[in-house]
């Protein structure tokens, strides 16, 4: 009878219990395997490149993402891979071994100029909107009477040479905070951008000064498509470049300290 005990007899609830954890934990250890495996999967053999066949077991289903702002949406099983030709030798044949720049590392994206293939598309806020945009569209937004506007004064590279001056700034609307230095270079008038956190304003010298790069590297800073926008892919690629910078631009950088 139910009510007597009968119903559950020899049955141990903390064997229940037991078992039914185990289960759980067994399928929550699959899952996060399986999920796991959409991003760096399949391996890749270095330095051959061969691709190991993809998993019998674990292999993702299809999942789809609803972008934001109206983009549509994306399915994604495995991860795009990155088929860029880098510009990089091998500089011995085994696994791990160092890549030096074949070219202008700076120019070709690779070390420390290296930079993700990220959506050709601006960042927007949540009303739609671009989220970083130029001074000269914001009317609104001023530099606070405590700092600098470093508005008007010339930016000089490494070597201590003017490169140009700084014409308008660039606001992140999401956080109030500037972003970018729109700079005209002497001579050719061409506008770049230089990411703020390469940038120190001088305010006893009354100049913009950039130690990644020499006067003459801002001639090759990625151009925007767009004068008044920045695209996400634009932002790394001239994040990457000054970064490069750090270590390309002269050669004595890529000297050994000791």
């Amino acid at each position: 009878m139910i009510f007597s005990g009968e119903f559950v007899n020899g049955i141990d609830l903390v064997d229940v219990c037991l078992w039914a954890f185990m289960i759980f934990f067994v399928w929550l250890i699959y899952y996060l395997q399986r999920e796991g495996m959409r991003e760096g999967y399949p391996l890749e053999e270095d330095p051959s490149g061969r691709q190991e066949a993809p998993a019998l077991v674990f292999v993702p289903p299809p999942k789809s993402f609803n972008l934001p702002n109206g983009r549509g949406t994306i399915e994604m099983t495995y991860a795009k891979a990155d088929t860029r030709d880098l510009a990089l030798n091998r500089t011995a044949p085994w696994a791990g071994s160092p890549f030096v720049p074949s070219g202008d590392g700076m120019k070709d994206g690779v070390g420390p100029a290296s930079y993700a293939l990220r959506a050709d598309v601006p960042d927007l806020n949540w009303d739609g909107q671009d989220r970083i945009s130029p001074y000269r569209l914001n009317p609104d937004y001023t530099v606070s009477a405590k700092d600098m506007d470093p508005r008007g004064l010339p930016v000089v590279g490494l070597d201590s040479k003017v490169a140009g001056v700084v014409t308008d700034l660039w606001v992140d609307r999401a956080e109030a905070i500037i972003r970018y230095l729109e700079i005209k270079l002497d001579g050719s008038g061409v506008h770049v951008l230089l990411p703020v956190p390469f940038a120190n304003v001088s305010k006893a010298r009354k100049r913009v000064e950039v130690n990644a790069v020499k006067a003459e590297h801002f001639a090759n800073v990625p151009r925007l498509k767009t004068p008044d926008r920045i695209t996400r892919l634009e932002e790394d690629m001239i994040s990457g470049y000054y970064g490069g910078g750090t270590l390309y631009a002269t050669p004595q950088r890529q000297e050994p300290w000791l």
